[in-house]
């Protein structure tokens, strides 16, 4: 018999942020998560400043999304950036909107707005175990997870699936429930890495030379888009946000042609003509002279004479990617459950009852607050699916608390977020 209990199976945003809608409704919630604290995903993404989301119009933002379905758009049209934004701030924790439009909380580091919202998520009542790993869902809708007492199935009202991608293993996202939602009939799409770098062959003197160094103030050009930023030269490639910003596009001509050109400018403030002027010749000049005084760093330079491409190829130097970078070093992941699986109210139709969140489901988006806005906003559509699902089919609850015949499991508010 159902009860009117929800489990969540995974404690990264999306997980979290659908534990607390479902408990703020009364509900009684258990979140099930692997590793030994929740929220470590949330950690790793506020290393270098929390970017929660972006400033820019709905529209635009919505743009972002490639190939989005329509279930994508509506859920962000529901719960938008302003929503995002008013939620961290109701957890005491104000942003504010950078240069580039980003949005960061005002603390820019993750761990105080975890520490706040796990606290938060205590005093409603969530009920944590740690040290779970789902190895699916049974036919009743519950949840058969690991512990230290072997396979156990804990009995659900509604299962919220939020378990990731492929990308940071460490932090609990490694793609492990593909295998189990193949096996119960689900079509999942390849998982594949998304805003990730790529594979070039450099020669031994340029990566001993310049790995690791930025190339400043870039333009860079695939096909009919062109970006502007910062890339980093890595031992294997090229990576960096303008290089995230292409990576689909780029992904897709590598694996269709098994080679992806991308088209740099080094110098976007500057004309073609006036490169040509400053680069213009004199007799005690070296190449490299001349180069410098039109402004080029030396990675730029190097990167010229790698590619052998001449004075003039500065405004459009051309360099063959070969590869993509691997999975680990991604920052997000492309592929996962199709969406014709799931319903309007993130329900999989195979599966009555289970409903799905963040980056299981194939989508993807560039880095910029687009990423966590799509988690968070999916996981509160996923809890609003699941809360009316119960409503259609409520029942009397069960006795036991879920979960609760685990030993030597962590009580609520023993967790704390890692660092």
């Amino acid at each position: 018999m159902r009860g009117t209990n929800a489990v969540v199976v995974g404690g990264g945003p999306s997980g979290l942020i659908a534990a607390e809608h479902l408990a703020s409704a009364g509900i009684q919630v258990t979140v099930i998560e692997h590793m030994a604290t929740a929220g470590r995903k949330l950690l790793i993404a506020g290393r270098g400043g929390l970017n929660l989301t972006h400033s820019e119009p709905l529209d635009e933002l919505l743009g972002r999304y490639r190939n989005a379905p329509a279930q994508l758009l509506e859920a962000i049209r529901s719960f938008t950036p302003a929503d995002l934004v008013a939620w961290c701030e109701s957890l005491d924790q104000p942003t504010f909107v950078g240069t580039s439009g980003r949005i960061f909380p005002t603390a820019l580091r993750a761990t105080p707005l975890l520490r706040a919202w796990l606290d938060r998520l205590h005093r409603l009542g969530v009920q944590f175990r740690l040290g779970h790993r789902c190895a699916g869902v049974d036919g009743a809708g519950g949840v058969l997870v690991h512990s230290a007492d072997g396979l156990v199935a804990i009995e659900a009202g509604v299962t919220v699936l939020a378990l990731g991608g492929a990308t940071w293993p460490r932090t609990g996202s490694d793609g492990g429930w593909v295998e189990s939602l193949v096996s119960a009939g689900l079509v999942v799409n390849d998982l594949r890495p998304a805003n990730s770098g790529f594979g070039v062959p450099w020669t031994e003197h340029f990566r001993q030379r310049f790995a690791w160094q930025p190339l400043k103030n870039v333009r860079l050009t695939f096909g009919s888009r062109s970006v502007r930023g910062e890339a980093m030269i890595t031992d294997a490639g090229i990576e960096g946000g303008v290089v995230y910003a292409l990576s689909a596009e780029l992904r897709e001509a590598i694996d269709r042609d098994g080679v992806a050109e991308l088209v740099i400018d080094l110098h976007p403030d500057m004309s073609d003509a006036q490169l040509q002027t400053r680069l213009q010749s004199r007799p005690s000049d070296s190449s490299a002279t001349r180069r410098r005084r039109a402004g080029l760093s030396a990675v730029a330079i190097g990167l010229l004479n790698e590619t052998a491409t001449g004075d003039g190829g500065a405004k459009s130097l051309r360099l063959r990617l070969t590869s993509v970078a691997p999975m680990a070093r991604a920052i997000s992941t492309a592929g996962g459950i199709a969406w014709t699986e799931v319903d309007d109210s993130f329900m999989l139709r195979r599966l009555p009852g289970v409903f799905v969140a963040g980056e299981m489901l194939d989508w993807e988006a560039p880095t910029g607050g687009y990423l966590l806005q799509g988690c968070f906003s999916t996981g509160v559509a996923a809890a609003a699916g699941a809360k009316q699902w119960l409503g259609d089919h409520r029942q009397e609850p069960v006795t036991d608390e879920p979960g609760t015949e685990q030993p030597g499991t962590e009580q609520p508010g023993t967790d704390q977020p890692g660092s």
